[in-house]
């Protein structure tokens, strides 16, 4: 049948259940002609491209409330899915503001799994469930794969049950059942048992009467396929589909929305889609950008509306984010054109010599907008990495500015954090019980509650700290010689780790005994998608240590800062990662750390290759469009790791800005020339590496010697870019054998020379090539 003309209809005369909650057209009125076009084209296929600040909820809501209006479809036949329940809850409100009580009869409007449950539990006899099935929560699940591992004689310290629930997750994300598994999958754990363990698991769910979080569109997708007859049942009560933000579905989900959508013909399906290709960041956890990209694939002739019109943002601020995600290939694009009205301050684009610097710098920029009458509560910092984020909360509290962690807890309340600065304290002070009690089973020791409840108990008894407890429970019979011999090999490591304390390097120390305690492998081992960052986290920690004399006086500062008030102030600045900003916006914006390595992230490039580029630059993308008046960006030109300064290069994405939108305010020190894509040295790769405060004797005899001899372009040796220089035939003040320290590769030994240059064998470097400028006698 040809497709129902896609015009605003009045019901026919006579109608009378169209007449039902009758209401005048008046939600049309404010919408601009993209958004009243995708509102009215309410028969077939239609794929909505919303760009940044857009209005697109405004769409989605008015569109459903235009369906209900005309009588077109009750609310119980209107199928309506988002990913977050707060995005249903509001999607709700606004319908309800538009219809009044006619939304309470939408019984189908909510996220992917909420709606999955419902259909699950009214079928669940055919997926071999009971209608009161049990929905696991991840330590349920957890606990569930270790009593399979156990029964198997799988080592679960070997093949951590952790790692499978992520396996499986995955598999699920893809809409695979056990059956599906390929034999390359199958192999990666437990020596090739992987599908059968799989198979053992959702066995078992049967036999409890649950599901986990997967099965609830897993087992949908498998109950459609099995029972034709039910999913013409909702073929039938579904006349109409939206699907709000496209661009984050999994396979799964598509794969259950493309079952649904099967009651008509492709080209003549009632199922809208609104999304933004550019902005989807969730790849990592499973979203596919590609379900977007195919949508005129999988529903030929659907009508494509992009919505471009910016309701937000300065016209320099859209102009950065178009002119920077134009590099994407994989995008049906689009060009944010702004509502405004106004051109805005250009974007600011600042280099700082490292982290420290670029918190003080924007500490004191946003001091000065709130001095200029700007609300703390407007402006928000956006990281890309959370250990990022250190830096900012100390600077903050010495300057007294309040601020808020959004999407989790303040660097120094992360449960990873604490872990680390109990081991500390209890080696700073053996009676600090509470630190004791928190490390004493983490990571896992094998020491079940019973073991805990004599060491409380004889410390309470006697009066003494657990530590000293313990000491005394080693020498008697009250525990298990395998639990004893638990309990003396972590004394001996603190004791060990208390004697080292007075000639180690607290910052080295602390290195060790996150190591030694085997705290930094369970986090390798452990492969949740938050377990990288938490080893970043904890990288963060150590290397702020330096900055302290003494552990001591580092666990102090730890305490004052922990002890400011942690409620929530009523103005203050916002710093999240840029992960947790998606639909978030904000008068003034800072991006900080646009390095390479860091963002875009080195693990996504290693990992996704291209396509882990592009959903980094999709990440940029959402960063800039945060921002409604004001855009600073920075970046640091080193970063201290383990004691050692390593230079940072400027992000590529800095040369993908428009020249005429974007205003470089500081050229700063950073090392010149890189380029990318064949392109000569970048605009922001600064000119001159010698423009520097950095005051070490090899700085600045590197200074003094440079003098006049400004090379045009950079030197690069061996792949690695090391300074701007010469050989002006003087040779080398420098011999074979001379042990020397460079400020990026650290200490080394000179093996060659040749001219000025060095070939090094460097300790931790390996052998490179570099400029004795750069370097100073050991």
């Amino acid at each position: 049948m040809p497709a129902e003309p896609q015009r605003l209809e009045r019901p026919a005369d006579g109608a009378i259940t169209s007449q039902f909650g009758r209401r005048d057209v008046d939600y049309l009125k404010g919408l601009n002609e993209e958004q009243r076009d995708a509102v009215l084209t309410t028969e077939g296929p239609l794929l909505v491209l919303a760009g940044a600040g857009t209005g697109k909820t405004r769409v989605l809501t008015t569109r459903i409330a235009h369906i209900l209006t005309s009588g077109k479809a009750r609310g119980a036949e209107i199928l309506s899915v988002t990913f977050t329940n707060k995005a249903a809850r509001e999607m709700k409100e606004r319908i309800a503001h538009l219809v009044g009580a006619s939304v309470e009869g939408m019984p189908w409007l909510g996220t992917f799994h909420s709606i999955g449950a419902r259909i699950l539990r009214r079928h669940a006899e055919l997926v071999g469930l009971k209608s009161d099935f049990t929905i696991l929560d991840t330590d349920d699940q957890i606990r569930l794969i270790k009593q399979l591992l156990e029964v198997e004689n799988i080592d679960e310290k070997r093949w951590p049950a952790r790692q499978f629930a992520g396996m499986m997750d995955n598999w699920k994300n893809r809409g695979l059942l056990p059956r599906d598994i390929s034999p390359a999958d199958a192999s990666i754990y437990a020596n090739g048992r992987a599908q059968q363990l799989y198979a053992a698991y959702q066995d078992r769910l049967k036999v409890l009467n649950a599901v986990d979080f997967g099965d609830l569109l897993l087992e949908c997708i498998r109950l459609f396929r099995e029972h034709p007859d039910v999913l013409g049942e909702y073929h039938r009560r579904f006349k109409y589909m939206l699907v709000d933000e496209y661009q984050d579905s999994n396979v799964a989900q598509y794969l259950w929305l493309r079952l649904l959508a099967q009651g008509k013909p492709a080209s003549e399906a009632n199922i809208c889609v609104v999304g933004d290709d550019d902005q989807s960041i969730y790849g990592w956890r499973g979203a596919e950008v590609d379900n977007i990209l195919r949508f005129e694939k999988d529903f030929p002739g659907a009508k494509v509306t992009r919505l471009e019109r910016n309701y937000r943002s300065t016209s320099n601020i859209l102009a950065a984010a178009s002119h920077l995600i134009a590099h994407n290939e994989s995008r049906l694009g689009k060009t944010l054109q702004t509502d405004v009205g106004e051109q805005g301050d250009l974007v600011g684009v600042t280099s700082v010599w490292d982290s420290e610097e670029e918190a003080r710098q924007i500490g004191e920029e946003i001091e000065q907008f709130q001095r200029q009458g700007q609300r703390l509560n407007s402006m928000a910092i956006l990281v890309r990495a959370s250990f990022q984020m250190r830096e900012f909360e100390e600077r903050f509290i010495t300057l007294g500015l309040n601020y808020r962690v959004i999407g989790g807890p303040r660097f120094y309340e992360r449960k990873e954090i604490r872990d680390a600065l109990a081991y500390m304290r209890l080696v700073a002070q053996p009676a600090d019980d509470l630190a004791f009690e928190r490390i004493v089973n983490v990571p896992k020791r094998g020491l079940g509650d019973s073991t805990l409840k004599v060491l409380f108990d004889t410390a309470r008894h006697q009066n003494i700290p657990l530590l000293a407890a313990t000491r005394i429970l080693l020498e008697t019979e009250e525990l298990k010689p395998r639990q004893r011999a638990t309990l003396r090999e972590l004394v001996g490591q603190f004791d060990n780790w208390a004697e080292r304390s007075r000639i180690v390097p607290h910052f080295e120390l602390a290195e060790q005994i996150l190591d030694e305690s085997g705290y930094t492998a369970m986090w390798q081992n452990d492969k949740s998608p938050d377990s990288p960052g938490r080893l970043e986290n904890l990288k963060e920690l150590v290397r702020s240590m330096e900055e302290f004399e003494t552990l001591g006086g580092f666990l102090e500062h730890i305490s004052l800062v922990m002890d400011r008030d942690s409620g929530e102030a009523e103005d203050a600045v916002s710093i999240m990662t840029l992960h947790s900003a998606k639909g978030l916006e904000f008068d003034t914006v800072f991006l900080p750390g646009w390095e390479e390595g860091l963002f875009p992230h080195q693990r996504s490039l290693d990992e996704g290759g291209r396509a882990g580029l592009e959903e980094e630059r999709r990440l940029a993308y959402v960063g800039i469009t945060r921002a409604r008046k004001r855009l600073r960006l920075s970046l640091a030109q080193n970063r201290r790791i383990h004691g050692l300064w390593q230079s940072a290069i400027p992000s590529r994405f800095l040369d993908e800005l428009p020249p005429d939108a974007v205003e470089v305010k500081d050229t700063g020190s950073a090392y010149g020339g890189y380029g990318y894509g064949g392109r000569s040295a970048g605009r922001f790769n600064f000119a001159d590496p010698f423009d520097s405060v950095y005051e070490t004797p090899g700085w600045k005899r590197a200074r003094a010697q440079h003098g006049s001899r400004r090379s045009p372009g950079p030197v690069t040796i061996d792949g690695d870019l090391v300074a701007r220089s010469v050989d002006d035939g003087r040779g080398s003040a420098y011999g074979v054998g001379q042990r020397v320290f460079h400020l990026k590769f650290g200490y080394g030994t000179i093996a060659s020379l040749e001219g000025n240059k060095l070939t090094i064998d460097f300790e931790k470097a390996g052998r490179k090539k570099v400029l004795d400028s750069f370097v100073q006698k050991g």
